[in-house]
């Protein structure tokens, strides 16, 4: 099985779990790092809306939890018309430990239907560089 198909497979049987009760929609996301580790989650609603987790934000979350920091692929499914591509705050949380050439795959429950660059989805993204007095910023992190 390939990456893409392993991504595929671990955000859908994520999607599966996914806590909707609200929308209905569940999505599922699961991410690779440069290791081979993949990473899923599901979005869990809650009555309260602004609190509620997306799947790609509950995916980099199990990543962070189990020590890994970068993301060399993310897949994102759902089941509608058109294959979903991760919201805004989610484009801006990948942009936080993607590595540059990472691809976000965007699937429906067929598979994964397109793909992009993450600088195509977040272009002049905010970033650490913008930070000037954090000690990181010269990591030179770009989408």
């Amino acid at each position: 099985m390939d990456a893409l198909q392993s991504l595929f497979a671990a955000a859908m049987a994520a999607r599966s779990h996914a806590y909707a009760p609200y929308s209905g929609f569940a999505v599922g996301a699961a991410l690779l790092t440069p290791e081979g580790q993949i990473f899923s989650g599901a979005n869990v609603e809650n009555a309260a809306y602004p609190v509620g987790l997306c799947a790609e934000a509950s995916a980099i979350a199990g990543m962070i939890a189990a020590g890994a920091r970068e993301i060399s692929e993310l897949l994102v499914c759902a089941d509608s018309a058109e294959p979903v591509t991760p919201c805004g705050a989610c484009r801006q949380r990948i942009f936080e430990f993607a590595l540059p050439s990472a691809r976000i795959h965007c699937a429906d429950l067929r598979g994964a239907q397109t793909s992009f660059s993450l600088a195509s989805l977040l272009p002049q993204a905010f970033g650490a560089r913008h930070l000037v007095s954090n000690p990181n910023a010269s990591e030179g992190e770009t989408p």
